[in-house]
């Protein structure tokens, strides 16, 4: 029997799904595609050998891979982004995945010249302290900054292999009795950002260690299904799934301090968008963050997302 099943989770991936199917297909794979309104599904059923389950809504990222996950019976799991397209064999991947103690593994990311994708390939946890200067700004003002350079594990050579903490869910191998445990991915997060920081971080807490794999390397585009996304709906996707991880795995005050800068750097970025666009729509956008956020602070936990008003039903 096949030792690893392939789930890849599309919205709107008709430009990138054939290579990416191509890549794996010595592999079962299962495409799970979240409304997509373009040929991804038209492209994807002209596969043989590949499972297509089309939701009549987009799910979200994590229920998606659930969705997949759930349809494979392999040993292994290999969730890929449909904008990546494998380099190599996965073997090194595999083996690394079944060490002992060990649970998940990632690869290295490469851009089309095929450098490194350093500062995405691997990262550290987000603390609350990482993630106070992510939504200031600070980590994109003053990118060598040691919060950053620590986060983004800009101090690792991504040539070594080694014992890591976050690979992203664009190229993540794990044992089925690991997700098992864990639950699947927390569907929480929907639709998409933070689930697969949030899975890393619980297998960690399992006593799991997750390896990194230089040697198996994935071609990856970035940011096309993210790109299709309306820019307003991006930002309270992200804020809100930012906000639910804070809650989820750091105390009361730290996740306070979250939020508070969360206000602050909307306030900011509302009055840098409007300006830079002449329009008030970032007032609508960031208004829909302020809200969350202001009213988590004071409960000490991310509330629901009908506190985003409009956008609460685009979140699900």
């Amino acid at each position: 029997m096949t030792r690893t099943g392939v789930v890849i989770v599309t919205y709107n991936s008709g430009e990138v799904i054939g290579r990416c199917l191509d890549s794996c297909r010595h592999l079962p794979v299962v495409v799970v595609d979240n409304a997509s309104r373009d040929d991804t599904c038209a492209l994807t059923e002209k596969r043989t050998g590949v499972r297509l389950i089309r939701n009549p809504a987009n799910s979200g990222f994590a229920s998606a891979v659930n969705q997949g996950v759930g349809e494979l019976d392999t040993e292994l799991i290999l969730v890929l982004n449909p904008d990546v397209e494998l380099q190599t064999g996965i073997d090194a991947l595999e083996r690394a995945c079944i060490e002992d103690g060990a649970g998940l593994a990632g690869g290295r990311l490469v851009d089309a010249s095929g450098r490194s994708q350093s500062g995405f390939t691997v990262r550290r946890f987000p603390t609350p302290l990482t993630l106070i200067f992510e939504v200031l700004g600070i980590n994109r003002l003053f990118p060598p900054n040691p919060i950053n350079r620590r986060y983004r594990c800009l101090d690792l050579d991504l040539a070594q292999p080694g014992e890591i903490e976050q690979p992203p869910g664009a190229l993540l191998i794990f044992r089925r009795d690991a997700w098992e445990r864990l639950g699947g991915f927390d569907t929480q997060f929907r639709p998409l950002w933070f689930e697969d920081v949030d899975f890393c971080r619980r297998a960690r807490n399992l006593g799991l260690r997750i390896q990194y794999v230089p040697s198996v390397t994935g071609r990856h585009r970035g940011g096309h299904s993210i790109a299709r996304l309306d820019w307003a709906e991006r930002e309270v996707f992200w804020y809100v799934s930012l906000l639910r991880y804070a809650s989820k795995h750091f105390p009361p005050y730290a996740y306070r301090g979250v939020s508070a800068a969360v206000v602050l750097g909307s306030l900011l970025r509302t009055v840098v968008g409007m300006v830079r666009w002449r329009s008030l729509r970032p007032i609508q956008a960031y208004s829909a963050v302020i809200r969350f956020a202001a009213v988590s602070f004071v409960s000490g936990r991310a509330g629901d997302r009908e506190m985003c008003g409009s956008y609460g039903k685009a979140v699900g």
